[in-house]
């Protein structure tokens, strides 16, 4: 038998998909909405799509799941005590679901993340019997941590953190200490309760390593719901779109945009996203666009960030990377983007007057600007804001900063001190989107483009318990 688990990650979500073969059929679990990548993975490997299995009703993403199955004839296993509203295979505790000669399912109920989430233990037949190869635990049991349990509503989050821990605990007592943990949520995901610590895991190191296995229920609530913070505004669609059945995806090329289209729709407060790196952003980019490019998470912050339903128009240097964007876009449910336009920054401008810089610099700049050492072009910083999570500011942030988390800016920008604005993040992705969003109101803004650990090393002040080591 050619028994293999084959992952799919998509990183820009933090999240896997995962194809289990035999080397005739498949299983596919957790699948993402462009299910082009899935059935070419199956025909590279000669495989048959026979079973497509979903731990669990998805509050981060719009699965792929249900036209996956129409389009392979596959069997779609969904949870029978979830209200969908189409036709699937119900599964629930207890459950065997033979895929074929050399491979099954086991369904275990694993309540936590979500009331009605699954686990799909994986067994491949040996000549003396089945044994275990692994889980398929979606937001249960991750990698050094566990799936958040406030997705639901805060008033559901103390009692699913009890489930969660239960739950975590039955998977553990299951299985053998050699079987392969596989989550979808952990890799940067904001469903994960923290980030992961490991690239992979057994339940041996998971028993090890996880608090949820080493600490009593109440200190695991505890601790879980305490570290909790923000998580995409865009979530409260991803769950109804779920239910209902999500659409096919329709990736092909929209609508291209001239200079005067795009100064139309910036004028009437559409958003026009700029895909491109930071750097060339900051070198010369249309006015009253926005910054988020495609080597960051472009589309969960978007997503945050906008009126759910707002137009969308993107700018990029190519059609392949307009293409790209719509791929990440599809699968938080952002469909169809209004237009496009790609090419020289200056063909999105119908005159020179409508391109604009926006000014970066690093940590130790920031430092000599507040010795009075202030370096050419730069204004002299009124204010520092700080657009990181909440999380990340309490952990260690600069003395004297403003803190106002990313997501909150567009509504806040009004809350903001006078005068000159130096931005940062952690990285500088963040900063720049703010930074274009707070030129586009006027301000006068330097970009921090500089990794937040080297901030102590620069000269620059920090403060909170993790201040010393940033």
């Amino acid at each position: 038998m050619e028994f293999n688990v084959s992952v799919l990650a998509t990183s820009s979500l933090g999240d896997r998909s995962y194809l289990a073969s035999d080397g005739h059929v498949a299983v596919v679990v957790d699948p993402q909405r462009d299910i082009d990548r899935i059935l070419y993975l199956a025909g590279e490997k000669r495989v048959r799509i026979t079973h497509v299995v979903e731990t669990h009703i998805h509050n981060d993403y719009v699965s792929g799941g249900l036209e996956l199955a129409r389009v392979t004839g596959a069997h779609y296993l969904v949870a029978a005590a979830e209200r969908v509203t189409f036709g699937r295979l119900p599964v629930a505790d207890g459950d065997t679901v033979p895929v074929s000669d050399a491979m099954r399912l086991r369904v275990i109920a694993t309540p936590g993340h979500t009331f009605h989430h699954l686990s799909y233990v994986l067994d491949y037949a040996t000549d003396g019997g089945w044994q275990s190869a692994g889980v398929f635990t979606g937001g249960s049991l991750l990698f050094g941590t566990t799936g958040r349990t406030d997705l639901l509503g805060q008033q559901h989050a103390h009692e699913l953190a009890h489930h969660q821990h239960a739950s975590a605990r039955r998977l553990a007592d299951l299985l053998p200490d050699g079987a392969e943990v596989w989550p979808t949520h952990g890799f940067g995901s904001f469903c994960s309760a923290s980030q992961t610590d490991a690239p992979e895991s057994t339940i041996g190191r998971e028993k090890e390593a996880n608090p949820v296995l080493r600490l009593a229920v109440d200190d695991f609530t505890t601790e879980t719901l305490s570290g909790l913070d923000a998580y995409p505004a865009y979530y409260a669609h991803m769950g109804v779109t779920n239910l209902d059945g999500p659409a096919p995806v329709d990736l092909t090329p929209v609508a291209r945009a001239d200079a005067a289209e795009l100064r139309r729709r910036i004028d009437d407060g559409q958003w026009v996203v700029d895909l491109r790196h930071r750097k060339a952003y900051a070198a010369s980019h249309l006015a009253g666009t926005v910054s988020l490019g495609l080597d960051g998470p472009m589309s969960t912050w978007l997503g945050w960030l906008i009126s759910w339903g707002a137009p969308i128009t993107l700018l990029a240097e190519t059609a392949a990377q307009i293409a790209s964007a719509q791929r990440e876009l599809v699968r938080i449910g952002i469909d169809r983007p209004a237009a496009q336009a790609t090419g020289e920054t200056g063909r999105w401008a119908a005159d020179r007057e409508q391109l604009r810089r926006l000014p970066l610099a690093d940590f130790a700049a920031l430092a000599d600007a507040n010795a009075g050492r202030l370096r050419t072009g730069l204004p002299a910083p009124d204010v520092v804001l700080d657009v990181r999570t909440t999380n990340e500011w309490t952990a260690g942030h600069i003395a004297g900063a403003v803190h106002l988390p990313l997501p909150e800016l567009p509504r806040r920008l009004a809350d903001l001190p006078t005068g000159a604005v130096w931005v940062h993040c952690g990285s500088g992705y963040r900063a720049a989107a703010a930074g274009s969003l707070l030129a586009n109101a006027g301000r006068d803004v330097v970009v921090i483009d500089d990794q937040f650990a080297a901030a102590t090393a620069a000269g620059v002040t920090l403060v909170g318990p993790d201040a010393t080591r940033a």
